[in-house]
């Protein structure tokens, strides 16, 4: 990646550890010196009861911690005999302790039980395996049943999820298999938990870790397996800083330790199929849902042809209003938050603006705010029209608005909502997954959050209102994004008795890419899109970086990228090409101007070379005050 190693390390060790904290929790492991073995057996011994006592306590145990000393003896009469020379404390790491495993009371099916086999094939070697299985199909299950052989050979192993709402729920599943040793490991932990649960890890307590996208870096002495769960979810890609795909190391790590992963998706990234197609990784299919889970019916909903209440048409109302009946729940979904994306005058056309971007702001009536989702500005809600002083109106929908709407037309079936705003207190997913779960919440709103594994049993329909939003955006892996997200959505419905629907508003019923998904379903897309990438030269079929840069200097910006470009020609890569530069797709952010430059290479050994020789030069151009750079390999986003 191209980026330098102190913040990598950074990244890869809690706060405390960096401070000089020791990586190893040890206890104070107290046992008797030679001078107290001669004390024991001498006569004055026995003058001293108390004392005799203790010091052949110690000696039948061969020593003990202070705190189970404490539970016998006092701590004045363990003093007392260190006074004297006649115990010691060392510091001692904890015994690891065994994990006893629950039999799991789900019969495999046949296909959950060839995929346990043939990844068991594997243990204490590498080799990756893609685990696809639609939604609902068990893929967990198979990943319990090879984590416990794992440890059960005295193995550690390390669960991958893409968010922490997920981290919870499944730490909670295994618990209930293993009786202990389980710990999470992500970004919300305080930084004592994260500390305590880094170093269980470390000193081999911890046999299985689950942990969003940091957790790839903990320190596993006994690496037994690795599993990568939504290895699709854009969440592996940190954005930020140090840009990695944990995804990525996952499989470099599992390599390099000579052990098996697994990566799990009902939706795998094209990069991960063609890789299978390659035979780079081993595909292994769950195409059913066990027992008499179906997959869910689904439709599309011609929004030039019915009417809409606030982004809600008829026929979803009309859905919505009879699963309610039949006591099924409802997801609506809508990947857009806040109340109304824009606030309009209609009078003379004033939208409202964000001050330090090239962006709308986005309405927030509960909190009555208006609030850039780029840089995070805000200010309250104009009663007026600045420009003209007519009345404003929200445009669009957002969860909130939604919400809104159907509380309205459902007045007595209780809602709840998932989005960023409703989950940023600690605790709140819990508490909004807890009332679906109970079957409290008959309609849950919400945005991406609601895609990334949940299972909701009672859930019959699912209402997607706004699927046009990624089929002509300007992004490369928008059309991939969006199957994805829809295929996912989808699969909350219909997970267990209950015959699942899911209908798909959209204003261009004959887009080719969403009857592909109706029709063939996400196997059917990926193949068609894995061909259009392979004629246009598009990833897995080459390989990608881009330099980012920004400033307040839009000219100086301009001017460090053209030097950029060529220093790179200087350098005569013929098989590199480096394109831009381009300004970005929000050009200005936080009152900075944006631009890249994409370098397109068909080898990543080409691409490394290329960067190796390019970034020195890179480092020594001058550019104007303030100027931000980075390099990102491998990006997500090319806009």
């Amino acid at each position: 990646y191209h980026h330098p190693l102190g913040e990598v390390f950074a990244a890869a060790l809690p706060v405390s550890l960096r401070a000089g904290q020791p990586a190893l929790l040890k206890t104070e492991w107290w046992d008797l010196t030679e001078a107290g073995r001669q004390e024991l057996s001498s006569p004055s011994a026995r003058r001293a009861p108390q004392r005799r006592a203790l010091l052949a306590w110690l000696s039948e145990r061969g020593g003990a911690t202070a705190e189970s000393v404490g539970d016998t003896f006092k701590p004045a009469q363990l003093r007392a005999l260190a006074a004297r020379g006649w115990v010691t404390p060392e510091a001692v790491a904890p015994d690891v302790q065994s994990l006893d495993t629950h039999p799991s009371e789900v019969a495999l099916t046949e296909h959950q039980a060839h995929c346990v086999d043939a990844i068991l094939a594997s243990l204490q070697t590498y080799a990756a395996h893609l685990l696809y299985g639609v939604t609902g199909s068990g893929k967990t299950e198979v990943y319990l049943r090879v984590i416990a052989a794992a440890i059960a050979a005295g193995g550690q192993a390390l669960v991958l999820v893409p968010e922490i709402a997920l981290t919870p729920q499944l730490v909670d599943r295994f618990r209930r298999r293993f009786s202990s040793g389980v710990v999470a490991v992500h970004s919300g932990l305080a930084g004592k938990e994260r500390r305590d649960a880094w170093r269980a890890a470390h000193g081999g307590q911890a046999r299985i870790i689950i942990g969003t996208r940091s957790a790839v870096f903990t320190s596993l002495p006994k690496l037994a397996l690795i599993v990568v769960d939504e290895e699709h979810d854009a969440s592996y890609k940190q954005h930020e800083g140090f840009r990695y795909s944990a995804r990525d190391l996952a499989v470099v790590r599992a390599r390099g330790a000579g052990v098996p992963i697994i990566l799990g998706s009902a939706t795998p990234s094209l990069e991960t199929l063609e890789n299978a197609a390659t035979a780079r990784y081993l595909k292994h299919l769950l195409p059913q849902r066990p027992g008499a889970a179906q997959a869910p019916r689904m439709s599309l909903v011609d929004l030039r042809k019915h009417a809409s209440d606030q982004g809600l048409s008829t026929p979803a109302m009309q859905a919505i209003a009879h699963h309610l009946k039949v006591g099924g729940q409802v997801i609506v979904f809508l990947n857009r938050r806040g109340y109304a994306p824009s606030l309009f005058c209609n009078a003379c056309g004033w939208v409202a603006p964000c001050a330090h971007c090239d962006a709308r702001m986005t309405l927030h009536l509960r909190a009555q705010q208006l609030r850039c989702h780029h840089c995070g500005a805000h200010s309250p809600v104009p009663a007026i029209c600045g420009s003209c002083g007519q009345p404003l109106n929200p445009v669009g929908q957002g969860t909130e608005r939604v919400e809104e709407t159907l509380a309205r037309l459902f007045p007595n079936v209780p809602l709840a909502r998932l989005d960023r705003d409703t989950a940023s207190a600690r605790g709140a997913i819990q508490t909004v997954l807890d009332r679906v779960h109970s079957g409290e919440a008959r309609i849950l709103v919400g945005t991406q959050m609601l895609t990334k594994g949940h299972h909701f049993p009672e859930v019959s329909l699912v209402v997607i209102l706004d699927a046009d939003q990624g089929l002509f955006a300007s992004d490369f892996r928008a059309t991939e994004r969006l199957a994805q997200t829809i295929t996912q959505v989808a699969g909350r419905a219909g997970r267990e008795a209950r015959v699942g629907e899911v209908m798909i508003q959209t204003e261009f019923p004959e887009h080719p890419l969403l009857n592909r998904l109706i029709i063939e379903g996400y196997e059917g897309f990926a193949h068609s899109a894995l061909e259009e990438r392979r004629e246009a030269g598009w990833p897995p079929y080459s390989r990608l970086a881009m330099l980012r840069a920004e400033a307040k200097d839009s000219v100086g910006l301009d001017a460090f990228l053209r030097a950029a470009v060529d220093s790179s020609q200087a350098l005569h890569e013929d098989a590199v090409k480096v394109f831009g530069p381009a300004t970005a797709l929000i050009a200005r952010r936080a009152d900075h101007f944006r631009a890249h430059l994409l370098i397109e290479t068909a080898a990543r050994s080409t691409l490394q070379r290329f960067l190796t020789r390019w970034l020195p030069q890179v480092e020594t151009l001058p550019g104007p005050t303030g100027l931000r750079w980075s390099i990102d390999v491998d990006p997500l986003e090319v806009d």
